[in-house]
């Protein structure tokens, strides 16, 4: 075992971590902190087996994200993917979308790919999340989207947005502007979050 290697089965007896453990899920409470709820939920998929303590983080990171969403879009206000926490809030709609897309919610998915590219203040990502919108809008299934256009062998560990699929196979100039009927009919869609203002 290497150094870089951790001892899973210790970390599960020792009192530092399950302390900081304790500690970190009241921070994230205290704070609704949606970035401290990934670390809890990365270090309980590590250690734990308790499915309803997980399932109560992915729901607590899930309803901050969506709130965090709600009042951003109410003040007219984008992601700041250098701020840790609305990059995290990105994340956590992003994996959502994700979710949705893979169980065929072609409709939620879409609405999610759009807002989240209305929302991201990063270049290559927001036009990532229009590529991702309209896969949908032309009807591919999830499995054809992670199939044939997006490239997921492309990715960078130290990179912040590694978590979201930002890479492809594909043209994604000439993808979008072969739909540019599809890219104005999102872009559309999108107005009635202007008119709210």
């Amino acid at each position: 075992m290497t150094n870089q290697e951790i001892d899973i089965e210790a970390l599960k007896t020792n009192k530092d971590f399950l302390a900081n453990l304790v500690l970190l899920e009241e921070e994230m409470n205290e704070q609704n902190s949606i970035e401290k709820g990934y670390q809890l939920l990365d270090a309980l998929l590590l250690v734990s087996e308790d499915e309803d303590k997980i399932n109560d983080i992915f729901t607590f990171i899930l309803k901050e994200a969506f709130d965090k969403l709600a009042e951003y879009l109410s003040q007219q206000k984008g992601f700041d993917m250098n701020i840790q926490e609305e990059l995290f809030t990105a994340r956590a709609i992003y994996e959502h979308a994700i979710e949705r897309y893979s169980d065929n919610d072609m409709k939620g998915s879409k609405e999610l790919f759009q807002v989240l590219h209305y929302m991201i203040d990063e270049k290559n990502l927001k036009h990532a999340m229009m590529v991702h919108a309209v896969s949908v809008m032309i009807g591919n299934d999830f499995d054809t989207f992670i199939g044939t256009i997006a490239d997921i062998e492309k990715y960078e560990e130290n990179d912040k947005l590694a978590y979201f699929l930002k890479s492809f196979r594909i043209d994604t100039d000439k993808f979008l502007n072969d739909n540019n009927d599809l890219v104005e009919q999102a872009k559309d869609e999108l107005k009635v979050l202007e008119e709210s203002k």
